[in-house]
């Protein structure tokens, strides 16, 4: 179990500023890897309700449950390893393990028999070391979506965001509102099924 403080800087990329940061930062298909992410929420969406998300990340054979709550310099990540039988059981029958993350629900009045998961976001990820932070670019699949998006991971939010917005500048990036993933997933699902 582990927690920590995600400070992240993310902007939606149109194809073609993905492709040539792709060339910018010299990476080939070769240098991304495969992650799923598995979401859960109550039928009523209790935890988004409440600004938090619960997913069970699968990349490179190993499994971790994730809980995000939102926190004032950014989001309180509590994780969790899971044993791959343990990941099918929570994916095929909402079996969930008692652990940190069941006690960290259980205090946002959230009943683990209650949880649902609702699908899958597939993405394909390339990570650099960049200005003090790691700069991430994803291709995400989902439902009927496919987008792209550029990350920049930080330990200080007001250095960060200079080196961020700075980035976009010399990249003639568009600043664009840029949900997290599983915000523009729910959004996708609820447009599928109003």
């Amino acid at each position: 179990m582990s927690q920590n403080i995600e400070i992240e800087f993310k902007n939606m990329l149109e194809k073609e500023e993905f492709e040539y940061l792709m060339a910018e930062f010299q990476l080939t298909p070769a240098d991304f890897f495969k992650q799923e992410n598995h979401y859960f929420d109550t039928r009523s969406f209790s935890l988004k309700q409440k600004g938090c998300a619960l997913r069970i990340r699968e990349k490179q054979g190993q499994f971790e449950m994730t809980l995000k709550e939102p926190h004032p310099d950014g989001l309180l990540e509590t994780n969790e390893r899971l044993t791959k039988e343990e990941a099918h059981r929570l994916l095929q029958n909402g079996q969930i393990e008692a652990g940190i993350i069941t006690t960290q629900l259980s205090k946002l009045g959230i009943n683990i028999k209650d949880l649902h998961y609702f699908g899958t976001l597939m993405t394909e990820r390339a990570e650099v070391p960049y200005k003090g932070g790691l700069l991430v670019l994803d291709s995400s699949s989902y439902l009927t979506v496919k987008d792209y998006e550029v990350e920049y991971e930080v330990t200080n939010r007001n250095t960060g965001k200079a080196i961020f917005l700075q980035l976009l500048r010399e990249q003639k990036i568009p600043i664009r509102k840029t949900e997290n993933k599983i915000k523009r997933f729910y959004d996708e699902l609820k447009r599928m099924h109003p």
